[in-house]
């Protein structure tokens, strides 16, 4: 320092030099490994290549069909096989404009999550159904002349009308409380007594003063659910029909009709048709309700007793409205079913070992039905199949090898195939409708990709835990990858009941990777597609089957020399953030730090339907929400672990965090919590959480793994 500077320009210099050196630590990823090359890969990967995917428009019943390319709008004549250009000279810059989206509702006109719709309007356009304190009225579409059709709703019966419950919103996907006949003579709505279930309180608005108090009946796992019933409005007679939805039986945990949703009319308006289930979620029923005399019938009763059955399997009319295709797992496998509203099956449609996706078209005029099913070289990859009416003839008409999405031409005679891997990029064609390929229309460019020096992502086959089980995983790779080196490795995940951490769509790489990571994302025996013996793995087990498999995916690396074992992380939000927690505190020796976002801590904090259905009730499973209890491995932890929550968390309570950070204070231990002020079910930002796993998995030391001592749980 020069002696003879003034105190004054002194002082300058040190709150400069202190103003640099604070802006520098708020945002201290700029100047960790791998930020500038970050920086710049970042925005370079999600363009890397041109995909060769198009989206088409059929034209004259499937004779040709439109579609836009390289700026161009084409018109492809099927009979002459060519295409050509619509816009030439001076019009070619309209073809360029793309091409304009439906307009979809805004936030404001949507529902809150496990929110429903507060306003139905009658399919003839006269009558407007809305919700108004805890009660049904109605009105003229203009709002005149409203009026009350229910008045026994009210904050102190705890009785509401025409609205749902908040976890049936959330958990059964109720987006409405109302449903009007096609013929808009009758009106259906909920009923919901809440009248034993306890309030759940979350402060909202923290930021802000005052604060205020969100309170919302929120059925915790083992705890009583609200009692459900549908009531029936005639416009005409003005009188009220309440449906037997439960068949006379009262109301308790065994009856089918615990729980009812799902609800539609017939296209007659002479039924009204719901979903019930009991509580156990094991049997469901498809039923039918006289809208005059409140009488119910099964149409279609479901049963997996070792588990849980689905409870909105999909199902699709045919255009008498009478006839239906059924999709139901009673084999143990999806396969597609014809009934009739009566009851009666007229046919199984197929009888595969493998699982049945989704229905594409009902060509009823040809009597056929196509459909994707997960018949591939592995069960990622989607085929289309062709069948009868009458259950003959099945066809895959798609390449095994690659994984499809196909639009079909109106007259059935045609289909535009969409095919790719996870690492080989989509390639547009037309087949006819024996799957025969007719020609190409457009196939990914990859120079790009080549020229950044990007890596393929790599599908990983691996053992589960259990030593027998083939599971799927993905690996990502930075850009100019050299294998003779060592990378930490992050985990991402969610593992949750019906999802997969691995598919066979074209996947670039995970732009995390350019920090200097290696990214995976491994399967479970909570996947997806496998079938339902498959996922009866995790029942009653949620915490430890999934988590172990998480571990094995680790494992299975373990012997690649670019993998560095001392150095693993992992993150996810909700059920991955979960995962995160337990797999951190569980397998110390496979996992050095974890960022845990809005993670389900104990199973008991969570609501009925989504956590009995996979886990039963704490009441008969004590050691399986025990096992799941995050608290319970608190005195495991060795690496580092990054706790994230909101505290406007309507789905993943707040006191799941709080009661993880009691645990780990108890016991000692050193963690992070970054807080997301009235903020929901969400993220901790993605830079903090990336200066998280660099300090604890580049820059640190990583930790020497002790082995477990009497005071530690062990896995399982």
């Amino acid at each position: 320092m020069n002696p003879r500077l003034s105190p004054i320009l002194l002082t300058g210099l040190l709150a400069l030099t202190l103003a640099s050196f604070t802006a520098d630590a708020q945002d201290r990823l700029k100047s960790m490994p791998g930020y500038a090359r970050f920086q710049t890969m970042s925005k370079a990967i999600p363009d890397s290549v041109k995909l060769g995917a198009l989206t088409v428009t059929w034209k004259d019943g499937g004779k040709a069909f439109e579609y836009q390319k390289d700026g161009k709008r084409w018109r492809y004549d099927i009979a002459a096989r060519q295409a050509t250009e619509l816009v030439t000279g001076t019009n070619a810059s309209a073809a360029k404009q793309p091409e304009k989206k439906p307009e979809r509702p805004t936030p404001r006109e949507r529902p809150e999550r496990g929110r429903q719709y507060t306003n139905a309007v009658s399919p003839d356009g006269k009558w407007r159904a809305f919700y108004r304190d805890r009660n049904l009225w109605l009105s003229a579409t203009n709002s005149t002349n409203a009026i009350a059709l229910t008045t026994e709703g009210s904050e102190q019966s705890r009785v509401k009308l025409a609205t749902a419950n908040w976890v049936y919103g959330e958990e059964l996907y109720q987006t409405t409380a109302m449903w009007w006949s096609t013929n808009s003579r009758k009106l259906a709505f909920y009923r919901f007594d809440e009248s034993a279930i306890r309030d759940y309180y979350l402060t909202l608005d923290e930021t802000k003063v005052p604060n205020r108090l969100d309170v919302e009946p929120y059925m915790k796992v083992g705890t009583t659910n609200p009692l459900v019933d549908i009531l029936v409005y005639d416009l005409e007679s003005k009188k009220t029909v309440k449906l037997d939805v439960r068949g006379g039986q009262p109301f308790d945990n065994a009856v089918v009709g615990h729980y009812v949703y799902g609800v539609s009319w017939t296209a007659d308006s002479k039924e009204l048709l719901f979903h019930r289930t009991n509580r156990r979620q094991n049997i469901m029923e498809w039923c039918a309700a006289n809208p005059d005399t409140g009488q119910c019938r099964v149409i279609v009763r479901e049963e997996w007793l070792p588990s849980w059955t689905e409870n909105l399997p999909p199902f699709r009319f045919l255009k008498d409205g009478r006839r239906f295709i059924w999709t139901s797992e009673r084999t143990g496998w999806r396969n597609l079913y014809l009934y009739d509203l009566s009851g009666a099956l007229l046919a199984t449609l197929t009888r595969h070992e493998f699982e049945v996706e989704n229905i594409v078209r009902v060509d009823e005029e040809a009597g056929v039905v196509f459909y994707m099913a997960r018949d591939g070289d592995n069960p990622m990859k989607l085929q289309l199949h062709r069948v009868g009416l009458d259950g003959q003839g099945d066809r895959r008409l798609t390449d095994p090898a690659f994984h499809h999405s196909v639009d079909l031409a109106p007259d059935g005679r045609h289909f535009i195939d969409v095919a790719q891997t996870h690492d080989t990029p989509p390639v547009t064609r037309l087949l006819d409708a024996e799957g025969r390929v007719l020609g190409e229309l457009a196939r990914s460019d990859t120079t790009k990709f080549k020229k950044l020096g990007l890596k393929p992502v790599e599908l990983l086959q691996f053992k589960a835990a259990d030593g027998t089980t083939d599971l799927y995983g993905m690996l990502h790779y930075p850009s100019g990858f050299v294998p003779y080196r060592k990378y930490p490795l992050l985990v991402s995940v969610y593992a949750g009941p019906g999802t997969v951490g691995a598919r066979e769509t074209f996947t670039l790489p995970n732009t995390l990777t350019e920090l200097g990571f290696l990214v995976a994302s491994f399967d479970s025996r909570s996947a997806s597609g496998r079938g339902k013996r498959f996922l009866d793995a995790i029942y009653q087990k949620l915490g430890r089957v999934e988590v172990d498999d998480q571990a094995a995916g680790v494992k299975s690396l373990w012997n690649r020399r670019s993998v560095d074992r001392r150095r693993v992380g992992m993150y996810g939000t909700s059920y991955g953030g979960t995962v995160s927690a337990t797999t951190l505190l569980r397998y110390p020796d496979v996992f050095q730090a974890a960022c845990a976002n809005s993670a389900v801590t104990d199973y008991r904090n969570y609501d009925t339907i989504y956590a009995e259905r996979y886990m039963w009730i704490p009441q008969e499973n004590k050691a399986g929400f025990e096992a799941a209890c995050v608290m319970n491995y608190a005195t495991n932890l060795q690496g580092r672990l990054l706790i994230f929550y909101g505290t406007a968390d309507n789905n993943v309570h707040p006191a799941n965090s709080l009661q993880l950070i009691h645990a780990l204070q108890k016991a000692g231990k050193s963690f992070d919590v970054q807080v997301g002020p009235d903020l929901g079910h969400t993220s901790v930002n993605r830079d903090r959480m990336m200066e998280f796993f660099i300090d604890n998995l580049v820059l640190r030391k990583p930790p020497k793994y002790r082995q477990p001592s009497a005071g530690m749980k062990r896995p399982g």
